[in-house]
């Protein structure tokens, strides 16, 4: 079963400085509290009920259109590293983000000191774990949820910066995300305009999968307390169809999740422009369903689209 909880996030002006001071000084049990501070950005309001969860379902095969199809990289484990660095200025944390086609925001983070070190981005709620290349640097593309997107980044060490970037289509685009932390493989299909499984409309992070709309899955392989997530698009401000996308979620039962609670976090920007937040726990299936899915057809409410 879920235990649901609804909350609201409150907004407020976010003072960059602050906001990273406070992070910097209470490391990971700060981290949550500053990325919800930083949804200012967007319009914040009381949740609406959720919509029933009878829709799930245990299937003991995956669909042909899973995104686990997709080739991924070989899993490694990151080593934090055991000292600091000197104090240097060839050593300085920095970070530029810049506006894409898309309502997205290029983010590039460059620490030449840090190589292949584990990094949290926060954004509006949302919060994903990546790692910096060889030359210290990461660059990320991220779907934003607010037109006035703050990107907050911290290293392991507690050290941490802010960039910033305007959103000029963000009003285009309607978001449905999905977070939540371990290996755990959670999946956004969206099945636009009445498409079924496997049809042209039907939309996940596996790229043989076509529709209008895009979900894009962001994570880092190889560490059991990664933070995931996964951001279905919709650009429903110019859609020259009406009609309503069904959003599903499934979930696979594995050896490292079984008979365990996932804490899973949704947000959702529609219509109204208002971002939402859910809290709500997953109850995994005993290890005896290893290999089966979850089928959760009723987490999310239909998106309503109106033709421009």
């Amino acid at each position: 079963m879920f235990v649901i909880k609804n909350y609201v996030t409150t907004g407020g002006t976010v003072v960059c400085a602050l906001a990273i001071g406070y992070l910097m000084q209470n490391g990971s049990t700060a981290q949550r509290n500053a990325a919800h501070a930083e949804v200012a950005a967007a319009t914040v309001a009381q949740t609406s009920v959720m919509p029933g969860l009878d829709g799930i379902v245990l299937t003991s095969s995956p669909s042909a259109y899973r995104t686990d199809a997709v080739t991924e990289p070989a899993r490694r484990t990151l080593q934090p590293s055991q000292s600091a660095p000197s104090d240097h200025a060839n050593c300085s944390l920095s970070a530029r983000a810049h506006a894409m086609p898309g309502a997205t925001a290029r983010l590039i983070v460059k620490a030449p000191c840090y190589a292949d070190e584990r990094v949290e981005i926060h954004h509006s709620g949302l919060t994903v774990t990546q790692h910096t290349d060889a030359s210290g640097t990461l660059d990320l593309t991220i779907p934003a949820l607010s037109e006035y997107a703050i990107f907050l980044i911290s290293l392991e060490n507690k050290q941490g910066t802010v960039a910033t970037t305007h959103i000029p289509d963000m009003g285009h685009y309607a978001r449905i995300a999905l977070q939540w932390q371990g290996q755990t493989d959670l999946q956004i299909h969206a099945l636009e305009f009445g498409a079924s499984y496997g049809s042209n409309g039907h939309v996940s992070a596996n790229p043989e999968t076509q529709g209008i709309g895009s979900v894009v899955h962001l994570g880092q392989a190889g560490l059991t307390d990664a933070r995931n997530l996964q951001v279905y698009s919709f650009p429903a401000g110019r859609a020259s169809e009406a009609g309503s996308i069904e959003v599903t979620v499934e979930a696979e039962v594995t050896a490292e999740n079984c008979g365990r609670d996932l804490s899973v976090q949704s947000l959702e920007l529609r219509g109204d422009r208002k971002l939402r937040s859910h809290d709500l726990t997953l109850n995994i299936p005993d290890c005896s369903r290893t290999g089966e899915f979850l089928v959760l057809n009723n987490l999310f409410q239909d998106l309503t689209i109106a033709a421009k």
